[in-house]
């Protein structure tokens, strides 16, 4: 059954672009860095920014780096892309078995991102706390 999402997602670069096709033949709209090459070659700053400009939310594991740029943004009041970080340790990457994070991306993109001002959630393993 196809889902019509109104979230927009943008699978940061360490994220296989099969997820975001697969998320995709589920209805939603999401894009992966690492299927862009126009995206590629951007530093986090610029992918951010990007975001912010395509109003996607950007799923990455680079809480370090995202974090601040999303404080910063926000202190100076420019737009923000929202920030769903996730962990390997939640999601170990597997290209053999990407499910159970397509499945947990599945239903936060039909569930829809928190509404603002909240622009930063974490994508929890539902079937590790079940």
């Amino acid at each position: 059954m196809i889902q019509r999402s109104m979230a927009r997602l943008l699978l940061d670069e360490m994220f296989a672009p099969a997820i975001a096709a697969e998320l995709r033949e589920l209805g939603h709209d999401v894009i992966a860095v690492a299927d862009r090459p126009d995206l590629r070659s951007k530093s986090d700053e610029e992918i951010f920014a990007w975001a912010s400009t395509e109003n996607r939310w950007v799923l990455t594991e680079n809480v370090k780096d995202f974090r601040p740029i999303l404080l910063r943004a926000l202190q100076a009041g420019t737009p923000a892309c929202g920030l769903l970080f996730t962990s390997s340790r939640a999601f170990p990457r597997s290209r053999k078995n990407p499910g159970p994070l397509i499945q947990a991306l599945n239903v936060w993109l039909a569930t829809g991102p928190p509404p603002p001002p909240v622009a930063e959630a974490w994508l929890l393993n539902t079937a590790e706390t079940a």
